[in-house]
């Protein structure tokens, strides 16, 4: 059982894997997903700079109020919209998705289709 890791060190080597190939800059910034059990985590990240230009969340104050729990698909489609809204509004439409080293299945692929219709372009 020498060769066999952790779920997190399996997700960590594959977001390695990811961030070798796509990197986010001021005209399209990358788009950054985080899942854990509870919540779901989305930011426009400018790697050039090192900045964040906008993020969204299943904690956040206004979704917060609206969602019964943060770690469903429902959940995922309202962070997707909300990150999508602020991106339009900070004059984005172009980003590039990166997945955190997560499946693109369920609740990633429910933000990033949610994002998608919103306005967004990836």
């Amino acid at each position: 059982m020498i060769g066999t890791k952790n779920r997190k060190e399996q997700t960590r080597k594959r977001h390695q894997r990811v961030r070798l190939k796509i990197s986010g800059t001021a005209e399209a910034p990358r788009l950054a997903v985080y899942r854990s059990t509870k919540h779901i985590y989305a930011q426009l990240i400018d790697d050039v700079k090192g900045v964040t230009i906008c993020s969204a969340s299943s904690i956040d104050k206004d979704l917060k109020a609206n969602l019964a729990h943060g770690g469903n698909i429902e959940s995922a489609k309202a962070v997707g919209e909300a990150i999508a809204k602020k991106a339009l509004a900070a004059g984005i439409k172009d980003c590039v998705f990166d997945r955190g080293g997560f499946l693109y299945h369920g609740r990633v692929a429910a933000l990033a289709d949610a994002a998608r219709e919103a306005g967004l372009n990836f």
